[in-house]
């Protein structure tokens, strides 16, 4: 069973998982780095980090609020969307029968989960949440995010004459292969649950394989 099919076992056995669900799906944009399928994956790995140290229910609900206010990449305000994502989740929560406790947990690990915001998660939820969202920024979904993001931010597949960045600075703004460096191959050792960190260290094959092809076939060496 892939962890999406996990997370939709979850929410099928439980009509306040499913009402949220749909709320969910009805805020989220067309961004497909973020949308509910990427919502779903989240959950199932987030309930596989977790194992029996969180409620997986929790982790369903946290991994459907982590980006519903979805600040673009390159927006200024981008390192306060997982704190926005996580006053919505306050406001939405109590509506589809989760506890105080229940939410202010869900709400902690939203905030917490964010790469750009550099937070360590203060329970095992947030771990969780946190090392489920950076597996989606690994592997060969990682390579599909990473230049998704890229087009919409308007920027080049690599640099033309230098695309490792040898003699220049990295600028993955401009050049989506620079993210492999500034950010993605660094991911591994950031995750906080030892499943995740199996994981990463697995998708991350994928990625260095990924930069070996393409350097042979630019005919530049790497880094």
């Amino acid at each position: 069973m892939s962890a999406r099919d996990e997370a939709l076992a979850v929410i099928e056995a439980d009509a306040g998982l499913r009402a949220l669900r749909d709320r969910v799906a009805a805020i989220l944009d067309d961004d497909p780095g973020h949308d509910l399928e990427h919502c779903l994956r989240v959950a199932g790995w987030a309930i596989r980090c977790g194992e029996a140290r969180v409620d997986p229910r929790e982790c369903v609900a946290a991994a459907l609020l982590h980006d519903v206010v979805n600040v673009p990449k390159d927006h200024p305000d981008r390192a306060l969307a997982s704190e926005r994502s996580a006053a919505r989740a306050k406001q939405l929560l109590p509506e589809h029968g989760f506890d105080a406790a229940a939410i202010d947990r869900i709400a902690d690990a939203v905030e917490d989960h964010s790469f750009s915001r550099g937070q360590i998660p203060r329970d095992a939820l947030g771990d969780a949440l946190q090392d489920a969202d950076r597996l989606e920024a690994l592997g060969a979904l990682g390579l599909m995010r990473t230049f998704s993001t890229g087009a919409r931010m308007g920027a080049r597949y690599f640099h033309a004459s230098d695309p490792f960045g040898q003699g220049r600075d990295l600028d993955d703004r401009a050049f989506s292969v620079d993210h492999f460096h500034t950010k993605l191959l660094r991911l591994p050792e950031t995750l906080r649950t030892e499943r995740g960190r199996a994981e990463a260290r697995r998708r991350a094959e994928l990625l260095e394989t990924f930069l070996d092809r393409l350097a042979e076939e630019l005919g530049h060496a790497r880094r």
